[in-house]
């Protein structure tokens, strides 16, 4: 089934497997640089277009994956997440996952430094890439699939999409890091409503309710219109900015502080910030180095 966003198929995401036995990635997801005027733009698409882009765990793990890569690439500007064909994600394929208990066990286990496991990564690893991430939601998005979507900086979605956390339907709760950006996203009421009845809602409830950023008939052009306006500015800016609020969102202002100091001292000293101030003085558009931070 070809994908509904008129733009061409990505190149499928060649990564290799895990030596620590985690599910080698395969085509479920893939992932391509487009070069445009503002910079360099990754795609990164969920791949299962049959199967309403259901979660497996070589998903999974390719959606890691791709984040890591994008997060390497001091020349990116922006990252979009979409899925293929008629959805975004419906959520885990519980099929796939038969006689692979070992697997789901291992996925379990978290990264000592970071928290997050292999099933929280590939949403909350988003947050951890130095340039704006981009979901552009359509169709269903459910369960994990939405989790992925909220681990992104903004989300735009079709007016016909539908959203819900559906874990309650299996007797579970959302644990691919729903809890963090939840409570970033709204109150804990909602939060906890929806979680617990797993119910459908529109996109417009969505955007009432601070899930997503915008509802547009054509979303993709929403998301490219912010990378313009975001790619206007400083790459060294973005990132800090990204990092400040990432740091500091649920933390006391005598945390945030010396965060904000850490990160201004190293922006006065950076090649972007001269470039901005000397293009600001002489009323000229800046021309931006590759990301230094």
């Amino acid at each position: 089934m070809p994908a509904t966003d008129g733009v061409s198929a990505p190149a499928p995401l060649t990564l290799a497997a895990d030596p620590h036995g985690s599910p080698a990635a395969d085509d479920s997801v893939t992932y391509r640089v487009e070069h445009t005027s503002v910079g360099p733009i990754a795609h990164v698409q969920l791949n299962r277009p049959d199967k309403h882009n259901a979660l497996t765990l070589p998903l999974l793990a390719g959606l890691t994956r791709a984040a890591k890569q994008a997060a390497k690439d001091r020349t990116l500007r922006a990252v979009i997440i979409s899925g293929a064909g008629k959805s975004f994600s419906a959520g885990l394929d519980f099929g796939s996952l038969a006689g692979k208990q070992k697997s789901i066990l291992r996925t379990f286990v978290p990264n000592l430094l970071q928290g997050s496991n292999g099933f929280q990564n590939p949403a909350w690893h988003w947050r951890r890439v130095p340039v704006p991430v981009i979901a552009v939601v359509h169709g269903h998005c459910y369960g994990g699939g939405l989790q992925i979507a909220l681990g992104a900086d903004f989300r735009f979605t079709t007016p016909d999409a539908d959203f819900s956390i559906l874990e309650a339907k299996w007797g579970l709760i959302p644990d691919m890091s729903a809890s963090a950006a939840l409570s970033q996203l709204t109150g804990i009421d909602t939060a906890k409503r929806l979680t617990m009845t797993g119910e459908m809602f529109s996109a417009a409830h969505a955007k009432e309710i601070g899930l997503v950023t915008g509802v547009a008939d054509d979303p993709h052009a929403e998301a490219l219109a912010l990378i313009e306006k975001i790619a206007a500015r400083s790459p060294d800016s973005v990132a800090s900015t990204k990092k400040l609020f990432e740091k500091t969102w649920s933390r006391s202002p005598r945390f945030s502080f010396p965060v904000e100091q850490v990160l201004q001292l190293r922006l006065l000293r950076s090649k972007n910030h001269a470039i901005a101030r000397k293009a600001g003085m002489s009323r000229e558009t800046p021309v931006f180095r590759d990301r230094e931070i």
